[in-house]
């Protein structure tokens, strides 16, 4: 072997051990967490260490069971909130990306550009006085303040991504189809939906994972302990008047996220042709 080739090697070798190392260091607070959910609440905090001498199960049996009523009932809330919310911005922003991709429209562009602006809006800016329309309609406690902006296509971050999926697809097959007597709907419906499976689904996955982790949104609209999410529940280990459940709480932490890991396992393929042929980079 060459002098160039060890080199080369040598190289490559070391980026290999940093980005190890790197991957390391980003794990370890999960990796922690998981191991400390099998351990007793008085060592959780006295060992940084991932190394586990005894396994105990109690904490996923405690936590279970410790708000009440089973933890499954929260899981569930949050499923219907997520699937919601997917459903949601699934009809709605893909109407509105075509709209704004091939209809022809006075003020298109400035509708268009106001739309990208909401993007910079932080929701802290809207949520009082959507909490307040939402309070005087009688709907907080329930999942209709979470779930009912998305069908308005309020999330401009995928209507934007689909604009850019369909200002990819060629327009002769819309050209085509009007030949044949098809209108906006039949194409919108029988051609471009069809072909916009990638952009949907990253827009699936990324509308779970966000809305499945989403706390702050739920904590205002959701009091009633009946029907708290996975985020909210979660909160409630911790008590500032009094003694925290720690191993429960990284115990059911390790069990909401498991169905982030398995819609992104499922779903990594369509992630990423969504975002390479949108044109995001």
């Amino acid at each position: 072997m060459t002098e160039r080739s060890t080199r080369r090697v040598a190289v490559r070798a070391g980026k290999h051990v940093l980005l190890i190392a790197i991957a390391v260091v980003m794990l370890y607070p999960l990796l922690w967490m998981v191991v400390s959910s099998l351990r007793p609440d008085e060592q959780i905090f006295s060992r940084a260490g991932l190394l586990l001498t005894d396994v105990d199960l109690s904490n996923y049996q405690d936590g279970w069971d410790a708000l009440g009523q089973p933890f499954s009932r929260y899981v569930l809330n949050s499923l219907l909130v997520a699937v919601g919310c997917i459903v949601g911005n699934l009809v709605s922003c893909s109407m509105a990306a075509y709209a704004f991709a091939r209809l022809e429209f006075r003020r298109r562009r400035l509708f268009f550009a106001i739309m990208l602006l909401t993007i910079m809006l932080p929701i802290h800016v809207i949520i009082v006085p959507q909490y307040i329309v939402f309070s005087q309609l009688e709907l907080t406690n329930t999942f209709v303040p979470l779930v009912l902006p998305k069908l308005l296509a309020t999330d401009a971050f995928f209507v934007f991504l689909m604009v850019q999926f369909i200002r990819g697809l060629p327009r002769d097959l819309d050209e085509a189809a009007r030949i044949d007597g098809a209108g906006h709907a039949r194409i919108f419906l029988r051609i471009i939906l069809p072909l916009m499976t990638p952009a949907l689904a990253t827009t699936a996955i990324f509308t779970f994972i966000w809305t499945w982790n989403d706390f702050f949104s739920q904590l205002i609209y959701l009091t009633d302990p009946s029907v708290y999410t996975v985020p909210v529940a979660l909160r409630s280990f911790v008590d500032s008047a009094s003694s925290s459940s720690w191993g429960s709480m990284f115990a059911m932490s390790v069990v909401s996220l498991l169905p982030v890991f398995v819609v992104f396992l499922l779903g990594q393929r369509y992630l990423v042709r969504g975002i390479a042929t949108t044109g995001i980079k």
